[in-house]
């Protein structure tokens, strides 16, 4: 075995992933921490997730990080060694493999809590309104409960999706003090509005936002956008415009949820906050 196959192999699978930022995100951890790994990205057909993983555990794969659309499949792959995580948002970011088994977790809701956290928003108590009912919704929904968010409204354009989401969590079981509901995004309005406005749609990718009624901001609501550019997003324009106290975009929930990733991998968790700088400082000088 040479030295180059000795070093352990992580990757990010999804389609499309040449975008992706993963391996410079982990190759700025594991210099930070002094950890060898080699990452890379892993283009696998939209009918061929498991042949992909396959093959990449052949080679001698010891984790991957998973994005759209394959959250799913990761975590039907995974079943019967799900992390809590992962088991109540029925979607995996995270595997990994120990003696032979892959195990699974979703770090998505700890990135975005986090970075939440980072930006000094206060959610104990908070009114939250999460836009999308898909896989990002479905991960970051038991995180936002853990940390005390009051109240939590999923809507949807297509609203039985946020119906079963709100379904499948009350059918797990899981004690929660918030008061859960789901609706229509034309019934995402709410007296004195909410404090927290998450954009968990992919309408980002095509420059779009939710059709959205307006007067959903309370005075000190921040709206934030799954998705991030070096430059305001169309839902974070949105949302100024209808009175947002400020705006935020995902970039620091990305390098959150890796470094939760490097963590249940490595055992180590790293600092994402000179990580997050060097990206946006990239990101900001790609526009100058």
């Amino acid at each position: 075995m040479t030295q180059e196959t000795a070093i352990p192999l992580y990757a990010v699978v999804g389609n499309p992933i040449s975008h992706s930022r993963s391996p410079q995100i982990h190759a700025l951890f594991a210099e930070q921490t002094g950890v060898a790994m080699r990452y890379d990205r892993l283009l696998a057909p939209v009918d061929g997730f498991v042949a992909t993983v396959e093959a990449f555990v052949a080679q001698g794969g010891a984790g991957l990080n998973v994005t759209v659309p394959f959250k799913q499949e990761a975590y039907a792959l995974a079943a019967g060694r799900l992390s809590e995580r992962a088991r109540l948002a029925g979607a995996v970011n995270t595997l990994w493999w120990r003696d032979g088994q892959v195990h699974g977790c979703n770090t998505d809701g700890v990135g975005l809590v986090s970075d939440l956290l980072r930006l000094g928003v206060r959610l104990a108590g908070a009114r939250v309104l999460l836009v999308g009912a898909g896989g990002a919704a479905r991960g970051v929904l038991h995180p936002l409960v853990q940390a005390g968010c009051e109240r939590i409204r999923v809507v949807n354009r297509t609203v039985e999706r946020a119906h079963d989401l709100i379904a499948d969590w009350n059918a797990s079981g899981t004690p929660s003090a918030a008061q859960l509901g789901a609706g229509t995004l034309a019934e995402a309005g709410i007296e004195g509005g909410w404090n927290v406005v998450i954009n968990a749609t992919a309408s980002g990718l095509a420059g779009t936002t939710p059709d959205l009624p307006p007067g959903l901001y309370a005075a000190d609501a921040i709206a934030y956008d799954m998705m991030y550019a070096a430059l305001p997003t169309a839902f974070m324009r949105q949302a100024t415009a209808e009175g947002a106290a400020r705006t935020a975009d995902g970039l620091g929930m990305l390098v959150g949820q890796a470094a939760e990733s490097f963590f249940l991998w490595h055992g180590v968790r790293p600092d994402p906050a000179p990580v997050l700088t060097r990206l946006r400082a990239e990101l900001l000088a790609q526009e100058a």
